[in-house]
């Protein structure tokens, strides 16, 4: 099944069709909940809505360049613009029902370019691996200094992160890779990862979710949340740390339910039922908004640029599409 759904996903007419396909996910997620958002937006300053859009496009930018970073670290090099064009586009398929199609894009654009498919899906698995520890280490500082969970919740949570750090450690993280390769009958990577490329991927991780926290910050004040730094700490600590257990609680679609449950829990005191409701919403728009416009921008320049692309030291040269 899975082989036929790749096969598929090689033909020309197919991949038009996913991208629409796509595209109407994120229209009806967003037409969804457009009216309780745009109720919203409008009691704020109209500043306030662009620097949101804004830093939620630079954090998309952010995790795609943390991706970059792994993949080079595997052995393909690739410009900032090729780069962004294959990962903005492939991340439409998150709007696709099943929670696969993204992966499946990334591994097969890229096979277009000479990245081995093996590789490709391996920067993305290792990628949101680095996302969701970087996550977790950024919270600890809201939940430690803040005292925002019960104490039972902050113990598991302070045992617990540091070991899943462990996972980033490079011998550790390149077993990890050869061991699901020889699971899965792989053959074996030709460059393991190093220090240096997972200490970039989780630089760009964490600049990422600073961000993202600060963007839930200046919506959180314009609904009542008072500004200080050991509310800044709470919401970029709870909003990482929402993230990351919801990735992890997989049978969740998208983490629904258990990001909310996490947030409120971060949060309870600070911000009321309803305003962390719509917290949420406005997150999901603005994510949305910037995926698309990002998306839609990569398809309009793959179709007029050509791209230099490094592969082990190798250059091609072709249409980045």
């Amino acid at each position: 099944m899975v082989a036929t759904v790749v096969a598929a996903l090689r033909s020309k007419p197919v991949r038009y069709a996913f991208v629409l396909v796509a595209l109407a996910g994120a229209a009806w997620a967003l037409a969804s909940v457009w009216p309780s958002v745009m109720d919203a937006v409008q009691k704020f300053p109209w500043w306030v809505s662009l620097v949101s859009l804004a830093i939620g496009i630079i954090y998309v930018v952010l995790t795609m360049l943390s991706w970059r970073a792994v993949l080079i670290g595997l052995g393909t090099k690739l410009s900032f613009g090729a780069a962004g064009r294959l990962f903005f586009v492939s991340q439409l398929g998150k709007f696709v029902p099943g929670g696969v199609w993204n992966y499946l894009a990334v591994v097969e654009m890229g096979a277009a370019h000479q990245i081995p498919r093996r590789r490709s899906l391996s920067a993305m698995v290792v990628s949101v691996l680095i996302s969701i520890v970087t996550a977790g280490v950024l919270a600890i500082p809201g939940i430690v200094l803040t005292g925002a969970l019960p104490q039972p919740w902050t113990t598991v949570a302070l045992i617990c992160i540091p070991l899943v750090a462990c996972l980033l450690i490079p011998t550790v993280l390149n077993r990890l890779i050869e061991f699901a390769l020889r699971v899965t009958k792989r053959p074996a990577l030709e460059s393991p990862l190093q220090a240096r490329q997972i200490l970039a991927s989780s630089g760009w991780a964490l600049g990422g979710w600073m961000l993202a926290g600060l963007m839930i910050w200046l919506l959180a004040i314009q609904l009542g949340l008072t500004p200080s730094f050991e509310s800044l700490l709470l919401v970029v600590g709870g909003y990482s740390l929402s993230w990351a257990v919801g990735f992890v609680i997989f049978f969740m679609p998208a983490g629904i339910g258990v990001r909310e449950v996490v947030l409120a829990a971060m949060l309870q005191g600070v911000l009321g039922t309803g305003e962390l409701v719509l917290i949420v919403l406005l997150a999901r728009v603005i994510s949305t908004l910037a995926d698309v416009a990002l998306g839609v921008a990569a398809l309009i320049a793959s179709r007029r640029t050509f791209s230099t692309v490094e592969i082990d030291g190798a250059v091609k040269d072709g249409p980045v599409s």
